[in-house]
């Protein structure tokens, strides 16, 4: 006899590609409403965080009563030796863990939080695994099938991946659109590939062999992007000892390297030995080393790091050794690395400025964030209205972050034109709701200039600009027409950090367009 009827079993392949496949894509909404037929509830043909209802998933409760159901009917059979064969075994399994996963996600969650707020959660993890291991038992050691502990662990370490990487995604990449929505599965896939079941069957333990890269306009969230990657990383839990083997909170390790001169650069990833350069006053343990096996060391503004790091850090990728600074010992780095840029690659390859088997070391997995503009286009007015209200809590506060919402929307609608292109991205809006937090005022910068060039000869002759704006703006326009800082810094006789420091993104933007 076969373990499922033709329409349980119809039901049960549904649940099991709802479960595997990326809950950020609108396939999502085609599985829910077949599953569910007439009891399917509206919603939205993506999950986006709507800050008015931050987590609105009417099916999920539906959802789960149907693969409880199934699961419990399929116990019962496989009880009564009446399983017909390894397919049907394993689409029974994989309709348990679907339960499974729905009925511990919220404890999940609750664990997560508290641990990155560093609060005693009620609730441990030890606590939770014993549910899930009892749970394990009852439907996963029976006749016919059967779950080790060490599967049982790993299942329990891959549920609470997928726990923290929906919530990571969901919570830093805000917004409906099309490009938004592009945005969150492509992360999607980043963390498990496009193939969930062979994730969860090898990838998993070779994930931190592969670079992201992301690409995109500066202000458009590359560093959200990198973090929620990051922290969403697999975490082997030890089921004897209960408790998975690192902390997950500590296991993002970022480093902004247009900040930096060369030499912190070094020290900062590489670590140094006391008296190695001048101020080396005592042993320094650099990033590659304090990173563990299943976290990841974030390099912001990869393509402007200097040729000679460029080649230690592509040693690295190759090689996974490395030298801290003054030591000759090798030291292993086994973590991921994410890299992130604002700069075309491609031109500063063809400048000389970036080295080519450096980025093909990288581009591995290539993510690019939408501008502004891109996420508004096509999109409805409740997108800048979500944008607005995440910025505003971001920077007042929950309790005044919808009156803020509020005064900014309005004077947006009345002061600021209707195709205004944000050329400061998410960054300039935020910026905009701090101007009219304080002042109830905002002014986009070179708004009424046709355009930066024409808008620096009109202040040039106006005698408006100081010596620093002078330079600024010169700076600018001598690296938009050249492409990189080495020939820019050789036109104008000045050091190159100092070009690197002096080139303004909103102005760089105005003239890219």
């Amino acid at each position: 006899m076969a373990l499922f009827t033709d329409a349980e079993r119809k039901c049960a392949d549904a649940l099991v590609a709802l479960g595997y496949c990326n809950p950020f894509l609108p396939e999502r909404i085609t599985y829910e409403r077949e599953i569910l037929g007439k009891a399917f509830v509206g919603a939205e043909d993506v999950w986006y965080k709507d800050v008015r209802d931050e987590e609105s998933r009417p099916n999920l409760e539906l959802l789960t009563q149907r693969a409880k159901a199934l699961a419990d009917q399929g116990r019962t059979r496989m009880i009564a030796a009446k399983a017909s064969g390894d397919e049907e075994i394993s689409l029974y399994a994989d309709t348990v863990l679907y339960y499974f996963f729905n009925t511990f996600s919220e404890a999940f969650l609750q664990y997560a939080d508290d641990a990155e707020q560093g609060n005693t959660s009620q609730t441990t993890i030890a606590d939770i695994f014993d549910r899930f291991r009892k749970d394990t038992a009852a439907y996963l050691n029976i006749p016919g099938i059967s779950f080790s502990p060490e599967e049982t662990g790993h299942i329990f370490a891959c549920f609470f991946q997928l726990r923290r990487a929906w919530q990571n995604i969901f919570e830093n990449i805000i917004g409906g659109s099309a490009a938004s929505v592009r945005l969150r599965a492509a992360v999607w896939q980043s963390i498990f590939t496009s193939d969930m079941r062979r994730y969860r069957r090898a990838l998993y333990q070779r994930m931190g062999d592969i670079t992201t890269l992301v690409a995109g306009p500066s202000g458009t969230g590359k560093e959200l992007v990198a973090r929620a990657i990051g922290l969403s990383r697999y975490i082997p839990f030890d089921p004897k000892k209960k408790q998975f083997t690192i902390d997950f909170s500590q296991c993002f390790f970022p480093i902004n390297l247009s900040a930096l001169s060369p030499t912190i650069i070094e020290s900062e990833l590489f670590g140094h030995k006391k008296g190695s350069f001048t101020g080396a006053v005592a042993d320094r343990i650099g990033f590659l080393e304090l990173c563990p096996g299943e976290g990841a060391v974030f390099l912001d503004e990869i393509g402007e790091i200097e040729p000679a790091i460029q080649v230690k850090l592509l040693r690295v990728l190759e090689t996974r050794i490395f030298q801290p600074i003054g030591e000759f010992r090798n030291h292993r780095f086994s973590g991921k690395v994410i890299a992130a840029t604002n700069r075309n690659l491609e031109k500063e390859m063809e400048a000389g400025c970036f080295r080519q088997d450096l980025y093909y070391r990288l581009c591995s997995d290539i993510i690019t964030t939408p501008s502004l503009r891109e996420q508004l286009e096509g999109a409805s007015g409740q997108l800048q209205h979500n944008l607005v209200l995440f910025l505003a809590r971001r920077v007042a506060g929950a309790k005044e972050a919808g009156a803020l919402a509020h005064e900014v929307e309005a004077y947006i609608q009345h002061n600021i034109p209707a195709d205004y292109t944000w050329p400061g991205n998410v960054r300039e809006l935020e910026q905009c709701v701090r101007n009219i937090m304080i002042r109830k005022a905002y002014q986009p910068y070179l708004a009424a200039a046709t355009n930066a060039r024409d808008a620096f000869i009109e202040n040039v002759r106006g005698y408006r600009l100081t010596a620093e704006e002078l330079l600024r703006n010169y700076t600018t326009l001598i690296y938009a027409e050249t492409g990189n800082y080495q020939e820019t810094a050789r036109r104008l006789q000045l050091d190159r950090r100092t070009v690197k420091e002096r080139v303004d993104e909103c102005i760089l933007a105005s003239l890219q367009e």
